[in-house]
């Protein structure tokens, strides 16, 4: 759509909603709505609760700006909602971010699209676990962001309590090898990568804590990475985009080795706009502001299906 034709339609941030993390939801849908009145567009936050299709309605919105995270909005259900109302929304479509939110499936892709993924295997609830590889190893829920329900095992008497912690946010977890590298993300944006970012977390790894806290993870950019290591990485980022069928924009995570090696850890679809957040971080590096982002996201706001 154009830019005219946005500025005459009511435009509705989703935020909040229902996931682990609604907090930061919060915080990236009233970054997003600030951008978009101050910009002179109409627009509303509405947080995506039960009701949302009656409050889409009340509210007359006409295109959907997507600011939530983790489930019921990031991984198909909104977007799926969106559709049968024909509300034009920003981001990807159902199936792609379904597949990307999990984290078993979107691997197996990966793995399809000759990307390089860590040695893992799936546990489901009621599972005994028969460790296939030596610790360290990451465990993690298969369908939860932010880091949500991470933990790194390094000794045999932690595993426990790790698996316990995973499936409190899911009934299916990953147990990967741990690698060790540089932690880099690339931002992607109609499919081309705008710049990778390296994060060195205060923390042991990049957790909720180092993401959303501000001094807990410092931001290098562009990654301190080889020129053509850095090519490397910034091409993993857009084949993972276009081997999930993104749509406009993603974040795409990585472990880098010092051996070069690009590990992809996942593709989130619907990354942050906090005052921390990466995304909008390296979007500025590549010379696109805040406001101006959010306007190109807005104006690539359609249906998929």
């Amino acid at each position: 759509m154009t830019i005219e034709e946005l500025r005459a339609k009511k435009i509705g941030v989703l935020m909040g909603g229902l996931s682990a993390e609604r907090e930061v939801s919060l915080k990236s849908g009233a970054a997003v709505l600030a951008a978009l009145v101050s910009q002179g567009y109409r627009a509303v936050g509405i947080d995506a609760g039960r009701d949302l299709s009656e409050r889409l309605s009340a509210e007359g919105v006409e295109v959907a700006f997507i600011a939530l995270h983790g489930r019921f909005g990031e991984d198909g259900s909104v977007q799926g909602l969106l559709e049968m109302m024909g509300i034009p929304y920003t981001g990807s479509g159902v199936l792609a971010s379904a597949l990307a939110i999990n984290k078993v499936f979107s691997k197996i892709i990966f793995r399809s699209a000759g990307l390089t993924v860590a040695p893992y295997q799936v546990l489901r609830r009621g599972e005994q676990l028969s460790l296939s590889h030596p610790l360290p190893v990451v465990v993690k829920p298969s369908q939860e962001g932010s880091s949500v329900g991470v933990s790194i095992v390094r000794e045999a008497q932690a595993m426990e309590a790790a698996l316990s912690e995973a499936f409190e946010y899911d009934t299916e977890i990953l147990v990967e090898r741990f690698i060790v590298g540089r932690e880099v993300q690339v931002g992607i944006l109609d499919g081309r990568a705008l710049g990778a970012i390296e994060i060195v977390p205060k923390n042991e790894f990049y957790d909720y804590q180092a993401k959303y806290t501000a001094g807990m993870a410092e931001h290098i950019l562009p990654a301190r990475l080889p020129a053509a290591i850095y090519q490397d990485v910034l091409k993993a980022g857009e084949k993972a985009h276009a081997a999930l069928a993104c749509d406009c924009y993603s974040r795409v995570d990585f472990l880098v080795t010092e051996a070069g090696e690009c590990y992809i850890l996942e593709v989130n679809t619907l990354p942050g706009m906090t005052d921390l957040s990466l995304f909008p971080e390296i979007a500025g590096g590549a010379g696109l502001g805040f406001s101006a982002l959010i306007e190109r996201i807005l104006q690539a706001a359609s249906l998929k299906i």
